[in-house]
């Protein structure tokens, strides 16, 4: 019987394709399933065989193991920098959240007048 392996909701492009790569290298049998139209299935990789369940999973953790270390070594960058590179955006944000926050506000100020 089926069982599920990775699910792919909320997973980058990129990262998906390393483990189907990883998992057809390795010659396991999985199936992909999508979510559908409405997004309402499991958008998932599913291993035929229960019996190959372990080694699937030890690839996959192995392999987020690796990202995950990868992505740590890279530097990040802060707000202040963010800010720094694109003043412009940075304002406009602003503007544009002070906006929202006064059209949602604004009524109740007014309604006690």
């Amino acid at each position: 019987m089926a069982k599920l392996l990775f699910r792919l909701n909320g997973v980058i492009d990129d990262e998906a394709d390393d483990v189907r790569t990883l998992l057809a290298d390795a010659d396991l049998s999985v199936y992909e399933t999508h979510a559908g139209r409405w997004g309402l299935s499991v958008a998932a990789i599913w291993i035929r065989d229960e019996n190959e369940y372990e080694v699937a999973r030890a690839i996959i953790n192995a392999y987020q193991q690796l990202r995950y270390e990868k992505i740590r070594a890279e530097p990040q960058e802060t707000i202040g920098e963010r800010i720094g590179n694109k003043p412009a955006s940075a304002l406009l944000t602003l503007i544009a959240v002070a906006a929202i926050i006064g059209l949602t506000i604004g009524p109740f100020l007014t309604v006690f007048k």
